[in-house]
């Protein structure tokens, strides 16, 4: 593996759903998360991180040193104590023995070392990782509008549901979306927080890579049309930063250009560019979508 990464990052990234539910809130039947004050769209770090996981998985085959901690039907414990199980007799020396088992679950798995975990259980302790890349909720740019759709399957589950129904194997049931959104998520990745956990140059390729892909490989009924639109990662020439986050992410101005038509498109937004010579010293733009 490459050496830890030396700089620190931010980045924003621009996201767009069409006529499909970005992220379902279970506590809610499913329906889209919304700001219940503005009526703006959100989407959880969560769903992302799951998303980027997911296309690691695909591009790497679970391979270590690219192996995913937490993963669909996942236990934690198993997967902790393959870091005992590689561990000799003569590593295992108590107290220290947590520490040895978090070093090697951040060599193996690409999760763990990219965003961090919690693996301080009682079995197969490997203590706490404060991972280096950090987002923030998606927020969509506009109010958005959630359609409430009736669909209908021509089956029933059991036999005795054909029976009930009479032959007429018709069931009902509802479906939500919105017609389009715009997202926007800020992200952040720490160089001493990279050094603790090994997060190196190829894991951040890696990255990169998988933010702009991820949705290409996570098609369903409800997220048939989602799709990366602008990518804008500012690098700082330091391990600490040149300059404050908050500045550099307002430097990305996102304005609708449909008038009092609701937003369809991405072409129904403006992406101002950037003028270089408002990046503050010691930052570099690097606009890779």
């Amino acid at each position: 593996m490459s050496t830890p990464i030396n700089n620190r990052y931010e980045f924003v990234l621009l996201f767009d759903v069409k006529d499909g539910n970005p992220n379902g809130d279970p506590d809610a039947g499913n329906l889209p998360r919304i700001d219940p004050e503005t009526g703006n769209g959100l989407v959880t770090d969560v769903c992302l991180k799951r998303k980027v996981r997911n296309y690691v998985t695909l591009s790497k085959g679970e391979q270590p040193p690219f192996e995913i901690y937490v993963k669909e039907k996942a236990v934690l414990t198993t997967q902790q104590k393959k870091a005992y199980d590689a561990l000799s007799a003569e590593e295992k020396d108590g107290a220290t023995t947590a520490e040895q088992a978090r070093a090697w679950m951040c060599k193996n798995f690409f999760d763990i070392r990219t965003f961090g975990a919690v693996m301080s259980l009682k079995e197969f302790n490997c203590g706490q990782v404060r991972g280096p890349v950090q987002l923030g909720f998606a927020r969509s740019k506009d109010r958005i509008f959630t359609g409430e759709h009736t669909i209908t399957r021509m089956a029933v589950a059991t036999e005795a549901e054909a029976v009930k129904q009479k032959g007429d194997n018709r069931t009902m049931g509802r479906k939500f979306t919105i017609p389009y959104g715009l997202y926007e998520v800020h992200g952040f990745i720490s160089a001493p927080l990279a050094k603790q956990t090994g997060f190196s140059e190829d894991d951040l390729t890696l990255f990169w890579d998988a933010l702009l892909n991820m949705f290409d490989h996570d098609r369903s009924a409800a997220r048939g049309e989602m799709a990366p639109q602008k990518l804008i990662v500012f690098k700082h020439a330091s391990e600490l930063g040149n300059a404050p986050a908050q500045k550099l992410f307002n430097l990305v101005t996102v304005a609708k250009n449909c008038g009092e038509n609701p937003p369809r498109a991405f072409n129904d937004y403006t992406v101002s560019p950037i003028d270089p010579q408002d990046v503050p010293d010691g930052v570099e733009l690097i606009e890779m979508l």
